[in-house]
């Protein structure tokens, strides 16, 4: 045991022998404790501190706004707000798997880059034959791991 525990032993020891500690809120119940169990050792304190602080992590925040879409959705009839909200919806879940470590699944990936090669030949297929060479025209080969 460190000397300063010790210290502190004392100090309640001589303090519950003189009766200080009887007169206390919750005395004689048990103490609700966090369940901390999953979180570091060594980040326990600053944790507890954060939360006492009243500060909230971002992936309860991120949790909290994901439930509130859902509750609005299932109220919005027009179509086109009820997509933004989806769309809105979609972007939460993935922050969240982005924060979780999980990062953006392999499907989303790939629809993406489905999406943005697309979007390069639309562009491609707009652009004048006459005008000279983009810098940038390999940038679709590149995404296309060619």
């Amino acid at each position: 045991m460190w000397l300063i525990d010790e210290i502190a032993e004392q100090h309640i020891l001589q303090a519950m022998e003189r009766g200080e500690l009887d007169d206390l809120p919750g005395a004689g119940k048990p103490i609700a404790l966090d369940d901390d169990r999953m979180v570091p050792e060594e980040l326990r304190a600053g944790y507890r501190l954060l939360k006492n602080a009243g500060y909230v992590p971002p992936e309860v925040e991120t949790l909290r706004e994901i439930r509130e879409v859902e509750v609005l959705l299932s109220r919005i009839l027009d179509p086109d707000e009820r997509d933004r909200r989806v769309r809105r919806l979609r972007l939460l879940e993935i922050r969240l798997a982005e924060g979780r470590g999980r990062g953006i699944s392999i499907g989303v990936q790939r629809q993406y880059r489905e999406q943005l090669l697309a979007s390069l030949a639309q562009a491609e297929a707009d652009t004048p034959r006459n005008e000279p060479s983009r810098p940038d025209s390999g940038a679709k080969k590149a995404i296309a791991g060619k």
